[in-house]
């Protein structure tokens, strides 16, 4: 087992690889940039090196600076969690190149995955279902448009290179096409310095299923059941669970295989997720792509499986043997696991930076949270603004959901607004009790949310009244443009009161 780790990330994924380390006997040294000097990340480490300035271009993307990172400080392997530069294959030949381990699969299987045309074409070949649709190394307009008309709209325009929502559109009707088609390869040049793009059918009633997979360095592949991601906004993903509510047995059987299939076709090692878009009418799925690194909802399958997959990446990296067969690997019980975000929901999910004043974090039996930022320290403006990822585990789905809304009500974060207060809300909804949901809901369910609530306003004046002098209860007019200080709930639904001076 390796010695030392490279934690080339920060936030919650940095302290999740930290603890997997550590579980495992190896050091964790963690990197930061000027702006994370404090963070929780960097006072879990062991040792920490700093990399440059808060922007990440000069810090956390600078592959030289990571490099020298682990050698200086006696590193045998680096492991990349998830964002920055954790698919970039560059980074991970680099890291070979330096003579260290890299806890990832190989360059080549994230080149070609990471190319939506090229992993496309790959699980054709390799009998995976796609998605009806068109995709060519060229890019030619006229082409594409005739090939649009022929799948027949709606259709979706994707980027080659990159996800996230960046460079898609949804075009309804022909006469959109040529619009749509130039904005999306100008955002997906912006975003990933690649203007290709490509055309899928659109599938209206849809949801995200995706499935954990897991290869080892002797040829052994599996997965490790399913992950609903549906509720998402913006195209990201807010919500995860596991099972998902629109699987039957059979049809779980029938995505598992096919996700082992996208593995050995790539000739993958290590943990990745194949992700499906599953067609409700219709009971059919398509491949979308493969995330070819650990993922942030990982933790909803570690709860029902009892495997630590992020201290398996070491594992497998070691050169170990996967330690379990498919039919070894059992999913007992539910659950579901909500994103914090320092965000404010009620401002088109608006990013939000500032000083943490307060912070007191959920805990009891079933819940876990996996945290990133510290009480007293700023959330920075220039990264991925994710808090923390609660997570609520229970024999089935509604003593899982029941346990969540709690923990969310008892996530308490005073000097950011978070999205704790909407995401309760999104756990409360009609549908997503029945297990109706699909990749529309927010917009569909949540357009224009506010949060506001006279019996909750009534208890935020009462708990402000309590806190002392400096606090003053919130304007009629909703503020005036001084930066808020956000509550979790129920604070967070009254709008904006300040603590002391301007924040």
């Amino acid at each position: 087992m390796f010695k030392r780790v490279l934690v080339a990330n920060r936030g919650e994924i940095a302290v999740r690889i930290i603890q997997a380390a550590r579980t495992l006997g190896i050091s964790p040294v963690a990197v930061y940039s000027e702006a994370d000097s404090r963070a929780l990340h960097v006072r879990l480490a062991d040792d920490a090196v700093e990399i440059g300035p808060a922007e990440a271009a000069q810090s956390y993307l600078d592959i030289d600076k990571l490099i020298n990172a682990a050698r200086t400080s006696g590193c045998d392997c680096v492991h990349p969690g998830y964002g920055f530069l954790s698919e970039r294959a560059v980074f991970a030949q680099a890291v070979m190149d330096a003579g260290l381990t890299w806890v990832g699969p190989p360059p080549e299987a994230i080149t070609h995955l990471g190319d939506k045309v090229i992993s496309r074409i790959m699980m054709e070949k390799a009998g995976v279902p796609v998605t009806p649709g068109f995709a060519a190394e060229h890019v030619d307009i006229a082409i594409y448009k005739a090939e649009a008309k022929k799948i027949g709209y709606p259709v979706l325009i994707k980027a080659a290179a990159g996800g996230g929502g960046k460079g898609m559109r949804i075009v309804n009707q022909e006469s959109e096409f040529e619009e749509a088609f130039e904005g999306a390869a100008r955002e997906a040049k912006s975003a990933f310095g690649d203007a290709r793009v490509f055309i899928e059918r659109y599938v209206e009633k849809s949801r995200h299923i995706e499935f954990q997979v897991f290869a080892d360095q002797h040829g052994n592949a599996v997965h490790v059941y399913e992950r609903e991601c549906s509720i998402q906004r913006r195209h990201q993903k807010v919500v995860e669970e596991t099972p998902s509510t629109a699987l039957t047995p059979e049809m779980r059987t029938k995505m598992g295989k096919a996700a082992v299939e996208a593995v050995k076709a790539s000739n993958y090692v290590n943990a990745g997720t194949v992700e499906f878009l599953f067609d409700d009418a219709r009971q059919e799925f398509y491949f979308l792509e493969v995330n070819t690194r650990i993922q942030v909802e990982h933790p909803v399958t570690e709860e029902t499986t009892g495997i630590d997959l992020v201290a398996q990446q070491f594992r497998v990296a070691a050169g170990e043997k996967l330690p379990w067969t498919q039919d070894q690997i059992v999913q007992r019980g539910h659950a579901i696991q909500a994103r914090i975000y320092a965000e404010d929901p009620a401002a088109g999910f608006l990013p939000a930076a500032g000083p943490l004043l307060h912070l007191s974090e959920p805990s009891g039996p079933g819940i876990r949270v996996d945290g990133g930022v510290v009480e007293g320290v700023d959330v920075p403006i220039y990264y991925d603004p994710i808090m923390a990822k609660v997570i609520a585990y229970g024999q089935d789905r509604e003593a899982a959901r029941i346990r969540l809304i709690h923990a969310l009500e008892n996530y308490v974060a005073l000097g950011v607004p978070t999205t704790a207060p909407f995401l309760r809300d999104v756990l409360a909804h009609d549908e997503f009790i029945a297990g109706q949901t699909f990749t529309d809901f927010i917009p569909r369910n949540f357009d224009g949310w506010t949060g506001q609530d006279p019996e909750t306003e009534k208890i935020a004046l009462a708990v402000a009244a309590g806190l002392g002098e400096g606090v003053a209860a919130p304007s009629s007019n909703g503020g005036d443009g001084e930066t808020t200080v956000g509550l979790a709930s129920p604070w967070a639904t009254v709008g904006p009161w300040r603590i002391g001076a301007k924040v």
